[in-house]
């Protein structure tokens, strides 16, 4: 093993596991991970919350429970996560201490039919928030445009948000905006902005899966040769977006006030093409004051044979640009695929909450008590 993990941690970035499950919590392998792997937080979703409760290891005894007391599927599902995150956070809770609010963080996400609904993802958050009750859990909100304002509202009452989904420049910079706003109003309203924190979830991977095949299309040397160029580009000039916006006057304000910046966590790391290497979205996203959230299969390669040479995003622009505007003369809309990934990012979650749904009503079925 190299010791990557910890290159990696001293070049600023935070490394999160993006896996949760209560078997990796009860055995003790959380705890292990942060002790020897360098993992500073943990994120959540819809589609691994499905896969950890389908697995049932763990769950059996609380679903029997929620099945005697006969409580709705839906209340069913937000007991079982809030009692993971819950968990999660009390043994991520030294970390948190540690980095002063930083990172020991696990976040967990509004039910994703709710994407397109401003007013009902922020009564969510807010009870998501106090369901958990652990001031180190960020509340996971999607970037679509009634995302947007919902995240200036939770922020502003002074509850924590992972903003998660964000696939465009554009729509990350509308990200940035409307954190700011929130910290404008959480500071109108007196509350303290050093307890306040927030990532914004750009996602990786599903770039080149989506550029890529429209290259093969395409079906030229020129295109052929630009794919899996994509996804890095488009993730560091999310980078230098976060470093204009937080290095401008309406930052400098919320500074002076102990604010914190809304630090780019890379999602969706891990890699889809077997043609890449596996390490390809770490190594490449190299630079301080991010946060690398990665499935386990990514963290082991990382620490097995990640090559982390220092900062591979500053300097890289132009060259982000020029081969973004490559890929644009070939005919491909990157607004279109951008779009694209947005409105199947939410399908895909939507798609895991109900499968989640009808595998948790068939298990408070199966364990209902006979009636007497």
């Amino acid at each position: 093993m190299t010791d990557a993990l910890k290159r990696l941690s001293d070049e600023g970035v935070a490394i999160w596991l993006d896996d949760l499950s209560r078997k990796r919590i009860t055995s003790g392998n959380l705890a292990e991970l942060i002790d020897q792997q360098h993992v500073v937080g943990v994120t959540t979703n819809p589609s691994i919350f499905q896969k950890a409760i389908s697995s049932g290891d763990g769950y059996e005894q609380q679903l029997a429970d929620l099945a005697a007391r006969k409580v709705t599927v839906d209340e069913a599902i937000r007991m079982i996560t809030t009692a993971d995150v819950r968990d999660a956070a009390d043994i991520l809770r030294p970390l948190y201490d540690s980095t002063q609010g930083q990172d020991g963080r696990v976040s967990i996400e509004v039910d994703p039919r709710l994407a397109h609904n401003t007013k009902a993802t922020v009564a969510e958050a807010k009870q998501l928030a106090w369901l958990v009750d652990r001031p180190n859990t960020l509340i996971k909100i999607p970037a679509t445009k009634a995302g947007l304002p919902a995240i200036t509202e939770v922020i502003g009452r002074g509850i924590s948000v992972n903003v998660t989904l964000i696939f465009s420049l554009e729509r990350y910079r509308e990200v940035m905006d409307a954190y700011l706003a929130g910290l404008e109003k959480a500071k109108a309203a007196g509350l303290d902005l050093a307890e306040i924190h927030s990532v914004a979830s750009f996602f990786v991977s599903r770039v080149d899966t989506e550029i890529d095949k429209r290259l093969d299309s395409v079906g030229t040397d020129e295109a052929k040769a630009l794919k899996g160029k994509a996804a890095l580009a488009n993730a560091r000039l999310a980078y230098e977006a976060y470093e204009e916006v937080f290095s401008s006057d309406r930052w400098a304000a919320l500074d002076r006030a102990h604010a914190n910046k809304q630090r780019p966590l890379w999602a969706s790391t891990g890699v889809k093409d077997p043609a890449y290497k596996d390490t390809l979205y770490v190594v490449g996203l190299v630079a301080p004051g991010t946060v690398n959230t990665m499935p386990e299969a990514t963290l082991e390669a990382t620490a097995d044979h990640g090559e982390v040479t220092g900062d591979t995003i500053r300097g890289t622009y132009e060259q982000a640009r020029a081969e973004l505007d490559a890929v644009a003369k070939l005919g491909i809309s990157y607004d279109d695929v951008v779009q694209l990934l947005e409105d199947e990012g939410v399908e895909k979650f939507e798609a895991s909450w109900n499968d989640l749904l009808k595998s948790t009503e068939a298990e408070l079925k199966r364990l209902a008590p006979a009636e007497d």
